[in-house]
Order: C-alpha cells, then structure tokens, then sequence
C-alpha cells in the first residue's frame, strides 16, 4: 500500500465510525474521506465498512486493516520522536494481553502504571488466544511455556511461577492430609475445564487424578483458586499467593515439572517507545520486589542482528 494518508484515513473512520468525525479530526472535506475509503476498497478488492444510517461499522477485512494501521501510526510516532530528538509523552491506549493465571500479579502492577503515567488507558486482555503483536493488536505479552519464537518480537523472560497442591485447614481436619500419589484415591480435587490443556500440572492431573475424582471444574483460575480457599477439595495454586494465607496448606511435595515460566514479549518496532519501556520498568520492579524476577539474557533468540541493553531499570533496543 503506497498511500499512507488513504490508510490513515480509513483508521479514523474505524475509530470514529462516522465520514463526519474522521473529517473533522483529519481536517480534510468529507468526499476526500469517501473517495480514500473507495480507493482503499478498490486495491484491497474487498469491503472495508458496512455503511450503516448510524455510521460505518468495520468488516472483518476492515478490522484486518485496523489493526495493521494502528501498528503503523505508531511506530510513525515513534519515529517522529527519535528524529526530533524529543521525549515522547506516556499516554494514549496501552494494550497487555496475557493468560488470566497472570491477573492477581498484573492488576497491582497496571494500577502502579496508571499512577505513574495518568495519560495512560489501559486495556487487559485475559486471553489463551495469542496476540498478533505484529498487527499492533498489544503493546505487550505475558506468555506461558515454551519461549515465543518469532523473529519479529523481543523475548524476555518474566519469572518462573511455582505450583502446588493446596488444601484449605477445613478440608484436611475433614479429610485428612494426602502425602503421597497413593492416597489420591482418598481425596477429591479441583480442575481445568480445558481437558486438552498443556499446562504442566494440568497434564500431571489428568494422567494421576481419575476423572470422578475431580468435583468442580472451572475455567477461570480465580474461581479455583477461591473453591481450594472455601475448603471445597484439593487444587493447584502458586505457591507466593498460597503463602499469604496460613490456612492453606501444600500436600504433595511440589514437582519441578509443575514450574510455569512466563515471558515477556513486545515486537521489534514498538519495544523502544516510551510507553512500552515505562512499563516494562514497572513491571520489572515489581516483580524484583516480590523476588521473583527472572535475570534476562543478554540475546534474544531469533535475533542476532540485535542487542538488549538496560537503560536504568528499563530495558533498550538497539540494532548492531
């Protein structure tokens, strides 16, 4: 696509969903508006918007374009500011996406964000979905598991969440403390409705837990976490978050094979700007002040034409 300010334009028509507003913001007539969107649609051979009476509503090649275009009008942003020489502003929507295991650490963490940088909106996607980063669709990653491996995004790892088996005092004065893999069939337990998860200790449970065993399920991990807390059988739990309640106890010993590891992710283009390295420092700190943070290598896999360097207590990409 050779012509920027085409694109741009159909941007605020998606944002603003109406010809009028995006002329306004753009401050350019509004057959400029409808003659941009025309051409757009001619090149692309698709529809962009269904033209409503109440406004323009975005296509699914439509939000395809939206998203490239967001990726776009930033790292124009960020361009313009490191060829001014100026310190871009924190401000504007914020995007994280992660797994929703990661929401009792991250929500501290983002209103730490929004106190230091009051010009921010945050947005949390709680999501197993992964994120297009390169379409612009998060600013940022917590992913879990194997490390992400695609050459366009700058890989850190976050910390390494250990797990337990936890029962609430009430269940174990009810029903005893399991001590080993041979008294599972005396106790009952909490799991994943995601029965083709390959979370570590997910897979541990299906092939040592007879299904019948298992009486509640849930798909959010906050609600597990909570029935193990009611008393209602035995669950996994981290075991940082475990330990700020004396009432929960760990039966099993806990497996080196049960150990999550959490990486964070940004792409290439938007791992320098202000915004993404405001919060990176934010989130490094916290995590160091709970003294979980994992050291960072000094490469990233995938890319060696390229460098990580720290810049305070922040992180700086730089092409060598």
């Amino acid at each position: 696509m050779e012509n920027w300010m085409a694109i741009r334009t159909g941007l605020y028509v998606a944002r603003l969903g109406t010809v009028s507003a995006a002329s306004k913001a753009l401050k350019i007539h509004r057959a400029t508006v409808i003659r941009h969107i025309d051409e757009l649609e001619q090149e692309l051979g698709e529809k962009l918007f269904h033209r409503h009476a109440r406004g323009y509503h975005t296509t699914d090649a439509g939000k395809d374009l939206l998203q490239v275009a967001n990726a776009t009008e930033e790292q124009f942003r960020e361009l313009a500011g490191r060829t001014r020489g100026k310190t871009q502003r924190v401000q504007g929507p914020f995007i994280v996406t992660s797994t929703e295991v990661m929401e009792d650490y991250l929500l501290p963490i983002l209103k730490s964000f929004r106190d230091s940088y009051p010009d921010i909106q945050v947005e949390l996607e709680s999501t197993p979905r992964v994120a297009n980063l390169e379409y612009g669709e998060a600013h940022v990653a917590i992913r879990a598991g194997r490390k992400p491996s695609h050459p366009d995004n700058v890989v850190l790892p976050l910390f390494d969440m250990e797990t337990g088996l936890f029962a609430h005092r009430s269940y174990i004065e009810k029903h005893g403390h399991l001590k080993h893999v041979d008294e599972i069939e005396k106790h009952t337990f909490i799991g994943d409705m995601d029965k083709a998860t390959d979370v570590p200790f997910r897979v541990w449970m299906r092939k040592h837990v007879p299904s019948d065993q298992i009486v509640f399920r849930s798909n959010k991990n906050a609600v597990q976490r909570q029935a193990v807390r009611n008393g209602l059988a035995i669950g996994f739990l981290p075991k940082d978050q475990a330990a700020e309640d004396p009432d929960l106890i760990e039966t099993l010993p806990s497996m080196r094979s049960w150990r999550t590891r959490f990486w964070v992710t940004t792409h290439v283009d938007v791992h320098r700007s202000q915004k993404v390295q405001a919060f990176l420092r934010v989130l490094r700190h916290a995590f160091a002040e709970r003294g979980l943070l994992k050291t960072p290598p000094q490469r990233t896999a995938g890319l060696k034409a390229h460098r990580i360097d720290r810049v305070g207590s922040g992180l700086n990409f730089k092409r060598i």
